[in-house]
């Protein structure tokens, strides 16, 4: 991939983690935050995979006028980002402003898929990748999202 535009979306919505996690770090997450954390990334894992079987990684950089990601890149950059989940979710009593920026993108990302895929859907007039498990990851984000604030906190 060539051009980078295609990833202007995911770049927007990490600043947007790194300000909230700056202004609310997550103090101590209770058991319920853990676990919706823990369901919001099966929930990304699975979209992941819906994604994969169905070539985003061709179809999306097509649809934003960019050279298609190589099946090895997009599987590796997933992967990397689920197992950056799991790591912030068990480390982030003593990382929190890492862990939390890292939880909180995950948590805009959730949300932006819910909008993302339908609007895609809807510009090329038929399914797009990703549409089927979009909806239900956005909840879960949603979800997420909410628990995360809970848990946050303006003091050090």
């Amino acid at each position: 991939m060539n051009d980078y535009r295609a990833l202007a979306g995911l770049f927007v919505a990490f600043v947007a983690a790194i300000l909230i996690a700056s202004a609310r770090p997550p103090r101590s997450p209770d058991r319920g935050t853990a676990r919706i954390g823990l369901l919001t990334i099966a929930l990304q894992t699975a979209h992941f995979l819906e994604e994969l079987s169905t070539g985003f990684y061709v179809r999306f950089p097509e649809l934003v006028g960019v050279d298609p990601m190589t099946r090895e890149f997009f599987v590796a950059f997933n992967a990397a980002w689920i197992l950056l989940w799991l790591a912030a979710l068990a480390v982030v009593k003593k990382a929190r402003f890492l862990a939390g920026t890292l939880l909180w993108f995950l948590a805009i990302a959730a949300i932006g898929n819910a909008v993302a895929h339908p609007a895609a859907a809807l510009f090329v007039g038929g399914y797009f990748p990703g549409l089927v498990t979009a909806p239900v990851l956005g909840v879960a984000g949603l979800f997420f999202a909410a628990s995360l604030w809970r848990a946050g906190s303006t003091k050090a």
